[in-house]
């Protein structure tokens, strides 16, 4: 050690990839995989479940309020979890994946659409909460080296994870002729099990130390993780930080220009993402021959797992901002040459199946890794405001991804494929301006420095 009482935010930044690093990632990825399958689970299954209920159109407006229910109940989820997460991230941890696990339960029994929407409510709610804790505390728990490769796994690829495990329990429900009206309500309901499974290994793990540090100001609790993190002979010689003096009212004054720029991003974002994500597995599948689950499956566990791959390999050597920009723009030309190059029923299949696919493979290796995965919020928010700005921020890019799954469906009957594919390869486009001008680089910085906390 370089001095004789080091800090002990820096003992842990400087600290190798763990095992508690590992079993921290492990915790909190499971209920990202949960949000995943739940979120994705609906895109596989949503014929069924509109004929099972006596509709026959994917583009009218009861689709679209089955599929963006839990879109806009996860806003409400991460405002009030974002604000609350303050009193203590752990002591919040188990109770988003609870709702998460009663509310997938549901969708089983439900006898009519307006009591699947009112379960994907409830569902929505669970996964908003989820989508602020999960990426805060793994984030605060992380070395400052990893820290970009463990968001990217445990949040980034255990979502597609969840979303292929969806699309498998669908296929071999199919494949074994489960009648249909049963295959949806297992798909749907199955969420609970990874959901269940997860609750006790949450409350097992510890509050994170820069909540002791930053907002409690407790230096015992503080070198207590540290000691399990870096051993008790390492956590003795470490000198405790107390809180900082500065408020949420000083860090909103001096970075509210970056904040708002996070929460915009994440808007565009989930527009392009959850438009294309949600209805290509059933408004396009269909043109290149495919079922909802095979489309998804195709898409998931070819392209969008290499992307994954792609990103945890670069997201701490290259950085988050040129990962995140270039990815934005690769999507947007995938969903162009989609747009005008692929007719269904004249252009071959294969053609149409490898651009869309190409399209999840450059989400998955930028901004499905950086914005999806909820890093720049905390990543550039000080701690004191870290759980308000994900907050934020997460009901922003659900917000986006309602109007997306809004407005994609219309477009989609109005002016046809080509047209509503061009849409949203103009808005990826948008999406990586915002990121050249709007963020800076925070690849291999201590947590006080990328948000500016130790300036304040």
């Amino acid at each position: 050690m370089s001095t004789p009482n080091p800090s002990a935010l820096d003992v842990l930044d400087q600290q190798r990839f763990s095992r508690f690093h590992a079993r921290a990632l492990i915790t909190t990825g499971m209920g990202v995989f949960t949000d995943g399958y739940d979120l994705i689970s609906i895109s596989v299954v949503l014929p069924m479940v509109l004929h099972s209920f006596g509709v026959d159109r994917l583009t009218g407006t009861q689709s679209s309020l089955l599929v963006a229910s839990a879109l806009l109940a996860s806003a409400a989820g991460a405002i009030v979890f974002g604000v609350i997460s303050n009193a203590g991230r752990k002591r919040f941890y188990g109770i988003d994946v609870m709702l998460m696990a009663i509310a997938a339960l549901a969708q089983a029994f439900c006898g009519s659409i307006g009591m699947l929407i009112a379960a994907r409510t409830l569902l929505g709610f669970g996964i908003g909460a989820d989508y602020v804790l999960s990426p805060m505390i793994m984030a605060e728990h992380s070395n400052a080296k990893d820290r970009g490769k463990a968001l990217t796994v445990g949040f980034s690829l255990m979502w597609v994870l969840g979303a292929i495990s969806a699309a498998l329990l669908q296929i071999a429900l199919e494949y074994f002729h489960v009648p249909p009206d049963l295959q949806w309500r297992i798909t749907l309901g199955a969420g609970v099990i990874p959901a269940g499974a997860v609750i006790l290994l949450r409350r097992r793990l510890p509050e994170t130390p820069r909540y002791y540090a930053h907002i409690k100001g407790d230096g015992a609790a503080l070198k207590a993780v540290v000691a399990q993190v870096a051993g008790a002979d390492v956590a003795a010689q470490t000198q405790a930080e107390g809180s900082l003096s500065a408020g949420m009212r000083e860090y909103f004054a001096r970075y509210w220009r970056r904040f708002a720029m996070i929460s915009l991003l994440w808007f565009v974002y989930d527009i392009v993402i959850y438009a294309g994500g949600l209805f290509g597995p059933s408004l396009l599948g269909k043109s290149v021959g495919l079922t909802p689950a095979e489309f998804q499956l195709v898409n998931s566990a070819i392209f969008s797992v290499c992307g994954s791959i792609v990103a945890v390999l670069l997201i701490d050597r290259w950085g988050r901002k040129p990962l995140q920009a270039w990815g934005f723009v690769l999507m947007g030309a995938m969903l162009g040459l989609y747009a005008y190059s692929y007719h269904p029923g004249s252009s071959a299949p294969l053609w149409g199946i490898t651009l869309y696919g190409l399209f999840f493979f450059f989400n998955q290796a930028g901004p499905g890794s950086i914005s999806g995965a909820g890093m720049l919020g905390v990543e550039m928010a000080a701690t004191r405001v870290r759980g308000l700005v994900q907050g934020l921020s997460v009901a922003a890019g659900r917000l986006g991804a309602a109007l997306g799954v809004f407005v994609f469906p219309r477009l989609f009957q109005d002016y046809g494929q080509s047209f509503a594919v061009a849409f949203l390869a103009g808005t990826a486009l948008i999406g990586a301006a915002l990121t050249l001008v709007g963020i800076p680089e925070t690849r291999r910085v201590s947590l006080e420095k990328a948000s500016g906390e130790t300036v304040v």
